[in-house]
């Protein structure tokens, strides 16, 4: 089945959200932030979500030599441009949880600013397989992880939809 893009941005809350800074280097030719851009976004985000989560930064930790997490799938849908020195703040949550797999979505906003209106810019979802790093192959879905998730979103996760 090919993908679609949704015809509204998505809605909820999103508990946290992660402040970005627009570069001056993000921006294209007509001024507005580049759509492959959103992806480094989506990843400051995720990494900002990990840590304010299990209390310490990505990629260190009990179990940083043992397991980690790979980007399977990332998916975007842009809504509106944002402009150099906007205020960008890009919101991440979990939307389902598998076996050996989990995907975040995300809500990019730009608040009011002399350059234009609060808006919604674009949102997106990356699915994230869980790795072992001493096997070299995928794991299980850590229990352990999964609680500290659930725990900071409180709430549990629904399981991954059939496409």
């Amino acid at each position: 089945m090919a993908a679609t893009a949704r015809s509204r941005p998505l809605q909820g809350d999103f508990r946290y959200r992660h402040h970005i800074e627009i570069r001056y280097g993000d921006t294209d030719a007509l001024g507005h932030v580049n759509n492959a851009t959103y992806l480094s976004y989506f990843e400051a985000a995720r990494v900002g979500y990990y840590s304010a989560v299990v209390g310490h930064p990505f990629g260190t930790g009990p179990d940083a030599e043992k397991r980690t997490f790979v980007i399977a799938e990332a998916r975007i849908s842009y809504r509106a441009p944002a402009f150099y020195s906007e205020p960008l703040w890009c919101g991440v949550r979990v939307a389902w949880v598998s076996r050996s797999a989990f995907a975040l979505e995300y809500l990019v906003e730009v608040d009011k600013s002399p350059i234009g209106e609060a808006r919604v810019v674009a949102d997106g979802s990356t699915v994230q397989v869980f790795y072992d790093l001493e096997r070299g192959r995928p794991m299980r879905t850590p229990a352990d992880l999964m609680a500290q998730l659930e725990a900071y979103e409180g709430r549990s996760f629904p399981a991954r939809p059939n496409d």
